[in-house]
């Protein structure tokens, strides 16, 4: 069955940002701004546009700051889940599930950026492209060619069903993952405690043959160091209205 209209979301903003710093020195990652607007701001736009109703956002590093920062939003409704310690993209979300019940939900990294592609909203493919009696997961994935300010050799062959393989011992893969994603509580079913990454779950679901993948035709900003930070400013900025 596809789950066209997603009304939740978990977006990922605990991390220190270590590569960031002297920036991120004084301000936690998500709340650094690009072509005038805060990465946070601009994925909790995106939600907006998308008709999320609310999104639970997990916070560590300065979160504090990122509290006061959206103490004032209401698209969508917001709600905050504190880590002592970090826990990691898996252990995070593991940690928030009792937001979401057994309804699929977006997970989103607030560290990047991106600009929508011909073929409408990215978050609306993934939606429409989710089913879930077939998928634990779906991930956008974008071609390295789009990816601006990525030096990585991939992550991801997509083949012709949407399902995804992992570059294992070859030397590049074609297709980046952009940090958005649809998500089946199921998928945490069994998961480990405390902090893991998501990708203990990806390779489980890429074995029982449960993570696919949709193919982004926008760009991906990749806000990984200062170098990233100012293309990501740049190319941006060329979009802005």
């Amino acid at each position: 069955m596809s789950t066209a209209n997603i009304n939740q979301a978990m977006v990922l903003a605990a991390g220190l940002g270590l590569r960031l710093r002297p920036i991120t020195d004084t301000r936690p990652k998500p709340l650094v701004v690009v072509a005038g607007q805060t990465i946070l701001d601009r994925v909790l736009d995106a939600l907006a546009a998308a008709d999320v109703g609310r999104a639970v956002v997990n916070t560590h590093y300065l979160g504090a700051m990122i509290e006061d920062h959206v103490s004032g939003r209401t698209k969508p409704r917001l709600e905050l889940s504190p880590e002592t310690s970090l826990l990691e993209t898996g252990g995070g979300i593991a940690s928030a599930l009792g937001h979401f019940g057994a309804d699929p939900f977006y997970a989103i990294n607030a560290d990047i950026a991106w600009d929508e592609g011909g073929d409408g909203m990215a978050l609306h493919k993934l939606a429409h492209a989710f089913q879930s009696n077939t998928m634990d997961a779906v991930l956008l994935v974008v071609p390295r060619a789009q990816a601006v300010g990525y030096q990585g050799v991939g992550d991801f062959y997509l083949d012709a069903n949407g399902h995804l393989e992992r570059r294992g011992n070859r030397e590049t893969a074609p297709y980046v993952f952009t940090g958005l994603q649809v998500l089946n509580p199921a998928l945490f079913d069994g998961c480990p405690d405390g902090a893991f990454s998501l990708n203990v779950l990806y390779d489980r679901a890429i074995a029982q043959g449960r993570l696919s993948g949709v193919k982004h035709t926008g760009r991906w900003f990749h806000i990984g160091d200062a170098q990233g930070l100012e293309l990501a400013e740049a190319g941006l900025a060329e979009r802005a209205p």
